[in-house]
């Protein structure tokens, strides 16, 4: 079945089902006959967490987005939000399969020893992959966090070949390992999949490159699990066959054009809690296709951070990440800052920098890094300023807007 095919069998079975959604629909003056492709789905407004949030306090437990008996949901988790959330993947056809998906990519197969450090506690990481891992036919350790050196201990003893976790607590292990006199070239680990937090590239470099360890890297959310891997390093992150996932700008919710930054909205195919539309609150760069692919053979991403911070200039969304990352490219700094004016009816585009040390010339650097931001932010600079680290006061916002709209 098509992605198309499944999105018209959960709009139906939504909209019949789950109160808020019909509701959602009614609003927005649609039925589901009105959905019957990926781009149809820009007709619903964006779902935010705030609102179902507030959709949970004000009919608890779930906001009316239950589409199916209480008695029939195995698991209660607890989130951020606060948001009670029902486990329901054994009403998705796609959410177990994706996360093996994952692991497969990663270097898991069947026979694998796995250390599983996601917490089993009130959030849905720990059970998730414990149930994707026995599935596959590895051995689940379940670790969850802390107790460091009982857990190398046990990656000693019992042979451990994998690691599910954050990259952070896996080298936190390896170095327990050391200190614990221990040789690493007894150990049997030789992939992970990390996941729940950043992996910056000299992390990852150490992990493959000092102790021989295959990287998967994951992007996943609690209410709607794996959606995006990246095992060869960099920043995209490819985006997994299901569930449907767009990048749509915050003010109008339509689908952005590659290589522009939007949010990540989702909608998955779960008859027990359908998330239609879903906004994750993730900024990210909708990446332009490979050369010779086409945009379905090639779908990635590259996160930028939370949509809260950033600043439409000329009819584009800037994040401070991205930001950040264009004059990276170019220049080492202490500092930077994006400063956004409206003379004369017109946003102006200012960039700040505090370098590492002063570049010798100049003249050039600003030149590449005007180019690297109108690459990487897809809007041209008006003017980039070398300053003084005084110039751009500690804890300033990265992204400052001077308009005025009055």
């Amino acid at each position: 079945m098509s992605l198309e095919e499944h999105l018209r069998e959960i709009i139906h079975h939504a909209y019949r089902h789950a109160p808020a959604v019909l509701e959602r629909f009614r609003a927005a003056g649609l039925t589901p006959d009105d959905i019957q492709t990926i781009a149809d789905l820009d007709k619903l407004p964006v779902l935010s967490k705030d609102a179902v949030a507030a959709m949970q306090r004000e009919n608890p437990p779930f906001g009316g987005l239950l589409a199916a008996p209480l008695s029939e949901i195995n698991h209660i988790y607890f989130s951020p939000g606060p948001l009670y959330e029902p486990d329901a993947s054994a009403h998705d056809p796609s959410h177990i399969p994706m996360i093996q998906e994952a692991l497969r990519r990663s270097g898991f197969r069947a026979g694998d020893v796995v250390l599983n450090t996601l917490s089993y506690h009130l959030v849905p990481a720990g059970l998730m992959l414990d149930e994707a891992l026995t599935e596959m036919g590895c051995s689940v350790i379940p670790g969850g966090v802390g107790n460091s050196d009982l857990q190398v201990t046990m990656m000693k003893e019992l042979g451990v070949t994998g690691y599910v976790g954050t990259p952070s607590f896996l080298m936190k292990l390896l170095r327990k390992s050391e200190e614990m006199g221990f040789d690493w070239r007894d150990f049997k680990l030789d992939k992970a999949l990390v996941t729940a937090e950043p992996l910056p590239g000299s992390l990852r470099q150490e992990l493959v490159e000092t102790y021989g360890v295959q990287v998967g890297n994951a992007y996943a959310t609690a209410e709607l699990g794996f959606l995006a891997i990246n095992t060869t390093g960099g920043l995209p992150l490819t985006l997994l066959p299901a569930p449907i996932i767009q990048v749509v700008a915050p003010d109008t919710g339509e689908q952005v054009e590659p290589g522009e930054a939007g949010e990540i909205v989702v909608t998955n195919f779960n008859k027990a809690y359908p998330l239609i539309r879903f906004g994750t609150g993730d900024m990210a760069i909708y990446n332009d296709p490979a050369p010779g692919q086409s945009e379905q053979q090639e779908r990635s991403i590259t996160l930028v951070g939370r949509s809260g911070e950033a600043v439409k200039v000329r009819g584009m969304f800037v994040h401070p990440n991205q930001l950040r990352l264009a004059v990276a490219q170019i220049l080492p700094f202490q500092a930077v800052q994006g400063v956004i004016t409206r003379p004369d009816l017109r946003d102006q585009f200012v960039v700040k920098i505090v370098p590492q040390e002063w570049p010798v010339e100049a003249e050039v650097i600003i030149a590449q890094i005007m180019d690297s931001v109108r690459q990487v932010c897809r809007v041209r600079v008006d003017e980039v300023q070398l300053v003084a680290p005084n110039a751009i006061p500690e804890n300033a916002p990265i992204m400052l807007d001077k308009r005025s709209w009055e």
